[in-house]
């Protein structure tokens, strides 16, 4: 007994289907995300070795870790999207791996049930909305600075630049401005 052909018959003539392609094109994207979040999850973790926090105290580190990162995200978004063109694995690996990995909304959760579980509400609910609000406050203001920086660094640089002579119509740059087109008698 026989059994159906089960391949397509693109796989039959021998060219590979279009999710290879699409697979081989998303791989590095995936393997520089998966580099980076640890990295960033890595670096996170040496943060909270070294500042812990108290049973039933304010997470400082996963704050300040998230605080910051928050920033960094504004900068790096700006400085790659409004200021330079980077090559297509640099957002997914700062951005989403690096960043993404370090900056922790697991750990933040956690540590909000943890706060409210041990009877630490008052404290629980200011970690909350002071992240919230640390976190978007921080991102906004690095983003706002560095679009400013990149546009007086743009500034800087055209007025460093010398200014070319206006030709006159003689071709000269010492005939009077305003005269192009005119004939000279």
């Amino acid at each position: 007994m026989t059994t159906p052909e089960t391949r397509s018959p693109a796989v039959r003539a021998g060219h590979p289907p279009r999710r290879t392609a699409a697979r081989r094109e998303q791989a590095p994207v995936v393997a520089v995300v998966a580099l980076g979040g640890v990295i960033g999850a890595t670096a996170r973790y040496a943060a909270s070795l070294w500042w812990p926090t108290p049973p039933g105290g304010f997470p400082w580190a996963t704050f300040w870790t998230n605080v910051a990162g928050c920033a960094v995200i504004g900068v790096f978004m700006v400085v790659v999207t409004e200021v330079r063109t980077a090559h297509r694995l640099v957002r997914p690996f700062f951005g989403t791996g690096v960043l993404g990995g370090f900056t922790t909304f697991s750990t933040y959760a956690v540590d909000i049930q943890r706060l409210t579980g041990s009877g630490h509400t008052a404290t629980a609910l200011a970690y909350l909305a002071g992240t919230l609000c640390a976190a978007l406050a921080a991102v906004w203001l690095a983003a706002t600075a560095t679009r400013r920086l990149a546009a007086a660094a743009t500034r800087h640089v055209s007025k460093r630049r010398p200014r070319r002579k206006q030709r006159g119509a003689t071709g000269s740059p010492d005939a009077p401005a305003g005269t192009e087109g005119k004939k000279s008698l």
